[in-house]
């Protein structure tokens, strides 16, 4: 894939968290600070019920762009749900362990891409 394919799949894939109420969305470019992924999606849920709910929706929308999960984690519990598509890595959160974790904050020389769902 190239660059804005990945770029495109990312926002695909945001997009299918925000058409299941997922909040503050927000996607990361990685590939020039790590060789873990080209791009993070990370999202927040208002609880874990909800978490599940969007990891199944972006699991469903990355099998119908033809990607293929490589590794899920988290899901019974809900908290933090990693649902792993190689170069596009999502992640949905509760609220408090999306702050616990700060991502944003780890990764803050990450640049941001713009998302406003639809």
């Amino acid at each position: 894939m190239q660059e804005k394919e990945f770029e495109q799949v990312a926002k695909d894939l945001a997009q299918a968290a925000y058409d299941k109420k997922g909040i503050d969305i927000s996607i990361l470019a990685m590939g020039e600070l790590t060789s873990i992924a080209e791009y993070f999606v990370i999202v927040s849920a208002n609880n874990r019920k909800q978490a599940q709910s969007i990891a199944d929706e972006i699991e469903d929308k990355g099998a119908e762009l033809g990607l293929s999960v490589l590794h899920t984690e988290g899901y019974r519990e809900g908290e933090w749900v990693l649902v792993d598509f190689g170069d596009i890595i999502c992640h949905i959160f509760t609220g408090q362990a999306r702050h616990f974790y700060g991502l944003e904050d780890l990764w803050n020389d990450a640049p941001t891409l713009p998302f406003e769902g639809v």
